[in-house]
């Protein structure tokens, strides 16, 4: 036991040394900066950037610090950008998503130890062995991207018939984005058979996309005292609040929040019951610094609480509970694969 402690000793330590390399001459805010310019906003993107980040980081480094390097580094940037843009994930799927990544980065030239170790055996070329390597992992990249905007797939408030069908959904999909990447289900795809895949893997992946496409699913709620002393909410309530940053004041940092809002008190009770000090002056609703130890207090240690320029909700809105569920949406995508998978099977007939 201790002769094994040794070598996740050593990889632990040297997985501290990059962190405070990194923390301390600030580049962890800088990955951050990048990330969120270089994306635009886009959610997708974003995600992208931080997947090849991790391809990066991950190099080189055995499990255990490779975990340790990517969690401490990269997740907080898709909690903090994505939160901007008002992607809220658990956590676990966020670590799932950059741990994904990072271990892929074992057989990604030019490190890729895992080719490596491979190109030893069969005696091949390591840098072509992990491109080869590289280019089957790649097809089942889609599994983290699922973590991240179908969170079902973590099995967090399912029952078990709908842990089953989310299992069947994902390992549909996955099976179908790898039939698309490497151009064959059934027989040799043709272009639009392709693109027809790519467009069913991405709704059983997301698709509640569709559904927000045809309906809106928040209601924005006007930003006044009436709307905190509302009692009919029921359901989460969206909150985007900016104001000064702590570290740079005359920068505007924004934040997006999700409160459960139950329409047996106001609106302000349950932002107090979240650690929300919410009060209304004029036609805007400024925030207070929250008290230590409540639920909300680290997440908007963000602010600078204390400056010439307030802190204050700048959008309210309300889920929207009375819409189509997304399920719906595997209907047409069945429906589409069934036309791709006759046309193929007609193809095969005649190879015969």
């Amino acid at each position: 036991g201790a002769e094994n402690m040794i070598s996740i000793g050593v990889a632990t330590a040297a997985a501290g040394l990059i962190i405070g390399t990194v923390s301390l001459t600030g580049a962890h805010q800088v990955i951050g900066e990048l990330v969120e310019v270089l994306s635009g906003g886009s959610l997708i993107l974003m995600l992208l950037l931080v997947a090849v980040m991790c391809l990066i980081l991950g190099m080189g480094l055995p499990t255990t610090a490779n975990y340790i390097v990517v969690s401490s580094l990269m997740a907080p940037v898709i909690v903090s950008v994505g939160a901007q843009s008002g992607l809220i994930v658990p956590l676990i799927a966020v670590h799932l998503f950059v741990f994904y990544f990072g271990i892929l980065a074992d057989d990604t030239p030019p490190v890729g130890l895992a080719a490596f170790a491979a190109a030893a055996i069969s005696q091949g070329d390591p840098i072509r062995t992990g491109l080869q390597g590289f280019a089957y992992d790649i097809r089942t990249a889609i599994l983290p991207f699922i973590f991240i905007f179908n969170t079902d797939l973590l099995l967090i408030d399912v029952t078990v018939l709908q842990g089953v069908i989310i299992f069947i959904v994902a390992a549909t999909a996955m099976m179908l984005f790898g039939a698309a990447t490497q151009g064959f289900w059934i027989v040799k795809s043709r272009w639009w058979e392709t693109a027809t895949l790519l467009l069913i893997a991405f709704t059983l992946v997301r698709p509640g996309y569709w559904i927000d496409q045809i309906q809106e699913p928040w209601s924005s709620l006007a930003i006044s005292e009436a709307t905190l002393d509302q009692a009919n909410l029921d359901g989460q309530v969206r909150l985007t609040i900016e104001g000064p940053d702590f570290d740079n004041p005359d920068q505007l940092t924004q934040l997006v929040l999700l409160i459960q809002a139950d329409s047996t008190i106001t609106l302000a009770s349950a932002l107090d019951q979240a650690g929300v000090l919410a009060r209304a002056e004029q036609a805007s609703i400024l925030l207070d610094e929250p008290f230590p130890g409540t639920e909300n207090f680290q997440t908007m240690q963000r602010f600078d609480f204390y400056g010439d320029t307030p802190v204050e909700i700048t959008d309210i809105a309300m889920e929207q509970t009375h819409r189509l569920t997304k399920e719906w949406m595997y209907l047409p995508a069945l429906f589409l694969l069934v036309i791709v998978g006759w046309s193929q099977r007609t193809r095969r007939s005649k190879e015969v």
